[in-house]
C-alpha cells in the first residue's frame, strides 16, 4: 500500500514561493489501477514524482508497504525505487542507436542481475509487448508506437510492484495510444503490479479503479471505479 500523509511541496523562496501540493492525503491499495487527473500545472506530476521518491516533499510522508521512504538516505531511496518501481513517460527515452535488446537490458545491468538470467528476462519483456521480432533491431528504426512499447518492456523487465506512467500516450495517435493503454492494464493483471497513471484524459481515467482529481495542488475528489 502507498500511504501519503499531509504532503506539501513548495517551490521557491520568500516572495517567489509556489505551492505545488498542499496537504495531500490518500491511500492506494496494492495491485490497483489509479489515475491522477488534472490540468497542466495542477500538481499531478509533482505528486507522482514525490510518491516515487524522484522529488522530496517540503513536509509530509510517503510510506510504501509501511516504509517511510524519506526517512532513508538518498542512495537507499534510489535502491528502494529500483527494486520496487518502474516508469513510463510521455517521451520515450529509448537509446536510438542501441538495439531493442540492449535498451531492455539496461535496468538489469543497473540492478546487477546475473548474466545467466538476463537474456530470458529481456526476451520475456519484449514478448509481452509484441516486440519479440525486433530483438536485434535498432530503436531508431521503430515507429512511435513501437518505441513506447519498447519503453514499457524496459519498465517491466524487472517485474516492478509499482508502475508509474506519466502521460504515456501523449506522443501517440489514438490507435497506438489505445494499444499502449490496453497493454498497461493487461500488465497490471499479469504482473500483479500497482498501475498509477498521470493523465488529463478522462477516457483513460474512466478505466481505472481509483481516480484522484487534483486542482491547484489540492485533491478535489477521489472516485472509485471499476476493478
Amino acid at each position: 500500500m502507498i500511504e501519503v500523509e499531509n504532503l506539501t511541496k513548495i517551490y521557491g523562496k520568500k516572495d517567489t514561493t509556489f505551492t505545488a501540493l498542499n496537504e495531500i492525503n490518500l491511500k492506494i491499495e496494492n495491485k490497483s489501477t489509479v489515475s491522477i487527473i488534472g490540468k497542466s500545472g495542477s500538481g499531478k506530476s509533482t505528486l507522482m514524482h514525490i510518491m516515487s521518491g524522484l522529488d522530496e516533499p517540503t513536509s509530509g510522508t510517503v510510506k510504501i508497504d509501511g516504509i517511510d521512504i524519506f526517512a532513508m538516505k538518498e542512495k537507499k531511496i534510489d535502491a528502494f525505487r529500483s527494486s520496487k518501481m518502474s516508469f513510463v513517460f510521455q517521451s520515450f527515452f529509448v537509446e536510438a542507436n542501441a538495439t531493442c535488446y540492449q535498451n531492455v537490458l539496461l535496468p538489469l545491468e543497473i540492478a546487477k542481475v546475473g548474466i545467466t538470467k538476463r537474456k530470458q528476462m529481456v526476451l520475456d519483456a519484449l514478448k509481452a509487448v509484441d516486440l519479440e521480432d525486433k530483438v536485434n533491431a535498432k530503436a531508431s528504426t521503430l515507429s512511435g508506437g513501437q518505441k513506447q512499447r519498447l519503453a514499457v518492456a524496459r519498465a517491466i523487465v524487472n517485474k516492478p510492484s509499482i508502475l508509474f506512467a506519466d502521460e504515456p500516450t501523449g506522443n501517440l495517435d489514438s490507435i497506438n495510444g489505445d494499444k499502449i493503454m490496453k497493454l498497461l492494464f493487461g500488465l497490471n493483471k499479469s504482473l500483479g503490479c500497482t498501475l498509477i497513471i498521470v493523465t488529463h484524459d478522462p477516457d483513460i481515467a474512466k478505466h481505472t479503479s481509483m481516480r484522484i482529481l487534483i486542482k491547484d495542488g489540492q485533491i478535489e475528489g477521489i472516485e472509485k471505479g471499476r476493478k
